[in-house]
């Protein structure tokens, strides 16, 4: 159920999550239970609710609420708790987000618990593995890119980005909210993977890497693809504990890509 507030103001206490917590300070608010994050525009923010995230509050530019924003309010208004909804004009939010917002609508959301790698892989044929992939544009495009070429999960070592953070959401246009995806624990091996029965590959530039269309990496039944940061790749022990390297075959003399395109052509490849 809707509650409308209209403000003008920076300083209304409601606004607070948007506009003086960092996302950092959002993640740890509700400690020791899951934090908040912000979702932006309604296509995004409906994606989130669909997949059972809860509203705690939205702020909307007024133009938006008969606009692009009225389905989004007419879901919201359907839901069992009660979401304060400020409305505010452009320069409102423009001061918040530091830029114009061309959807005009962000909204706290609470995280939910995080399900373990057993429940994540359990039926699952294609996972990506992401290893300290800090830089949130990168984690997002992977995760579009996954949602869109049929990977069936997400794993992201504790040297990652949070897929959470605004950035990484709206990079993956709210597809982090559709594919399946976790936190790795502490120590997690190539070797935890193969235990739950899949054949690991690592995308590495080694002398004994293998192509991505190789039908020896394609055509198994359970394969994890590990991604490393861009520069410095895939810790060495990792690649080692993976069954196979892998790369894509290039022309022209160019040695790699960046990650997010290459997870795009390394999905596409796995996924036939």
């Amino acid at each position: 159920m809707i509650t409308f507030q209209k403000t003008d103001s920076l300083d209304s206490p409601g606004l607070a999550v948007y506009n003086e917590r960092s996302e950092v300070q959002l993640y740890h608010i509700n400690e020791p239970l899951p934090g908040i994050f912000i979702a932006e525009s309604p296509k995004v923010i409906e994606r989130a609710i669909n997949a059972g995230y809860e509203p705690v509050s939205l702020l909307i530019e007024e133009n938006q609420i008969k606009g692009e924003g009225a389905s989004l309010l007419e879901k919201i208004n359907s839901l069992p708790n009660d979401v304060p909804v400020y409305c505010a004009d452009d320069s409102v939010l423009t001061k918040i987000t530091g830029f114009h917002l061309t959807r005009g609508v962000l909204c706290a959301m609470k995280r939910k618990a995080l399900p373990s790698v057993h429940d994540i892989c359990a039926g699952a044929r294609r996972i990506a593995v992401l290893e300290n992939i800090t830089n949130p544009t990168n984690a997002g495009a992977i995760v579009r890119s996954a949602a869109a070429l049929s990977v069936d999960a997400v794993l992201f070592s504790h040297g990652c980005t949070d897929p959470l953070y605004r950035r990484a959401i709206r990079v993956s246009m709210g597809t982090i909210f559709q594919v399946p995806w976790t936190f790795l624990p502490e120590n997690f091996t190539p070797e935890n993977l193969n235990s739950l029965g899949f054949t690991t590959v690592a995308m590495a530039l080694r002398d004994n890497s293998h192509s991505i269309d190789d039908p020896k990496i394609t055509n198994v039944p359970k394969l994890a693809i590990y991604l490393g940061a861009e520069g410095d790749g895939l810790l060495p022990e990792t690649i080692e504990s993976c069954d196979y390297c892998v790369k894509i075959p290039m022309s022209h003399e160019v040695d790699s890509l960046n990650v997010a395109a290459a997870s795009a052509v390394a999905f596409w490849a796995i996924s036939h």
